[in-house]
């Protein structure tokens, strides 16, 4: 049993346990913070009590990655065409990493066998793309690079305050971060002086978009020539 806030004891389950991981990982971008000794803090118990649902630090990394990666939003509606399909899947990346920023680091340094998070996370996506009408082995290579820009965006971004809209007072973080760049010695950087009010739009989410509509039409332009067959 863990203690609440309260001192009421509530039952510990497996799921209690990684949403707390969950929390902790997030709130720290770290995964090396995460020990099994601060969760069992975190949820009122002996560490031994934890190992009792997971034998290691691992298995708890492994059910961290089940549970954000088996639980991915795509759109519940079959897209209108690739160029939706592409779109929706790019959104729902970004959305379950800003969600659960511990799962970039998660994907960066861990691959998952699991049944779980192979369906939510992959399955599930290649059957999007490719009811959209993309072919198998093109859908692959979208696949790859959706996965791969949103990991590499969301870890640019994430540290990166003035680009995150749901950051509260992000506006103010913006000036700031405007003033830095415009501040900078003029002769060492002429380029971020004079640019200084869109640098601040790097790790914004429009940035995000504006990559993800060059590859769409990438795409959906070599689509068409093999539909045409020139």
């Amino acid at each position: 049993m863990a203690r609440t806030a309260g001192g009421r004891s509530t039952p510990l389950t497996p799921e209690r346990i990684i949403d707390a991981a969950l929390r902790i990982s997030d709130a720290e971008s770290d995964l090396d913070r995460l020990t099994v000794r601060r969760l069992a803090a975190e949820l009122g118990v002996g560490t031994m009590t934890l190992y009792s649902y997971f034998r290691s630090k691992d298995e708890i990394l492994d059910a961290m990655a089940d549970h954000v990666l088996g639980r991915m939003c795509l759109p519940a509606e079959p897209a209108a065409g690739p160029a939706e399909a592409l779109r929706g899947v790019a959104d729902a990346f970004l959305a379950m990493m800003r969600e659960h920023p511990s799962v970039v680091r998660l994907l960066a340094t861990r691959i998952t066998n699991s049944h779980t998070a192979l369906r939510g996370a992959m399955e599930s996506v290649l059957a999007h793309l490719v009811a959209s009408g993309i072919p198998g082995p093109t859908a692959v290579r979208c696949y790859g690079f959706l996965i791969t820009y949103a990991i590499g965006f969301v870890s640019y971004q994430t540290p990166r305050p003035w680009g995150h809209q749901a950051v509260e007072e992000s506006a103010e973080v913006r000036r700031q971060r405007s003033h830095f760049y415009a501040g900078l010695p003029l002769e060492e950087f002429p380029q971020m002086v004079a640019l200084a009010e869109h640098l601040v739009d790097l790790p914004g989410d429009e940035q995000f978009h504006a990559g993800v509509d060059a590859f769409v039409e990438s795409v959906v332009r070599g689509l068409d020539r093999s539909a045409t067959g020139t």
